[in-house]
């Protein structure tokens, strides 16, 4: 008898919606331009993605969150004004917290979460927890994480697989490190990558293939995934599976 073919790899496309390339732009071509042909792309692939809003988004663009929302995908939580969680005390990060919650709980229900920067301490876990977050996102494979436990009593950690920029790479150095990755794939773009900043005093990574070609290349991607089988999945699908998994006493474990 062969052995049982593994199964598709579940990718959760993510999108971090704010300002234009913090820190270096704070502008909002990103929300008004790009998050419309984000919007247009997913409706054509039919995809459920997740978007990991911030409070100062809602309060500026509440149309923009609106219509992620109405298009059916999931609406995390990115903090208010994207800053960095792990150089602010513990009571300006509950405030980011409390507050970017209430904003944006206004359009939807808000179970998953993501700090600026991919950069949360993990003693700040408790925050999330007492706000009714499920899944934290704010780690990162490639990255050097912040000390701290890695899954709270009714929380779990899903870090992002890759960084956004190298999505915009050549395609045949891009799928070579892509079909690399680890089940789940967590991907992350911000909607400012698909306006045109080529020719912008940003830095490399910030301004390479932006505009068209990061559309693109997004759009390669997701075939490159639906080519080998893959599934696509929001974040609050991966942290609920991964709730279900959990054996009584991994969660004592954790707490």
């Amino acid at each position: 008898m062969s052995a049982a073919s593994p199964s598709p790899t579940r990718v959760a496309l993510t999108v971090d919606m704010e300002p234009d390339c913090p820190p270096y732009l704070w502008t909002w071509r990103g929300v008004t331009e790009g998050a419309p042909r984000l919007l247009d792309l997913f409706a054509r692939q039919g995809i459920e993605t997740t978007w990991f809003t911030t409070g100062d988004t809602a309060r500026l663009y509440p149309g923009a969150v609106k219509a992620v929302v109405d298009a059916g995908h999931e609406l995390a939580c990115h903090g208010v004004t994207h800053q960095r969680f792990d150089w602010m005390p513990k009571d300006s990060a509950r405030w980011e917290i409390q507050e970017s919650t209430k904003r944006l709980r206004d359009f939807a229900e808000i179970t998953s979460f993501r700090a600026p920067y991919l950069r949360f301490p993990g003693h700040y876990l408790d925050l999330l927890e007492a706000e009714g977050f499920r899944l934290d996102s704010s780690q990162a494979l490639y990255k050097k994480d912040v000390p701290g436990v890695e899954n709270g009593p009714s929380l779990v950690r899903i870090p992002a697989s890759i960084t956004s920029s190298a999505l915009r790479i050549p395609k045949l150095l891009r799928e070579f490190f892509l079909s690399r990755k680890p089940d789940p794939v967590v991907l992350f773009v911000h909607p400012w990558e698909f306006v045109d900043f080529r020719q912008s005093n940003l830095r490399l990574d910030c301004r390479f293939r932006t505009g068209q070609p990061a559309l693109d290349a997004l759009s390669s991607v997701i075939d490159f995934f639906k080519g080998r089988g893959a599934t696509f999945t929001t974040m609050r699908a991966l942290g609920e599976e991964a709730h279900a998994r959990r054996t009584p006493q991994a969660q004592k474990a954790a707490a």
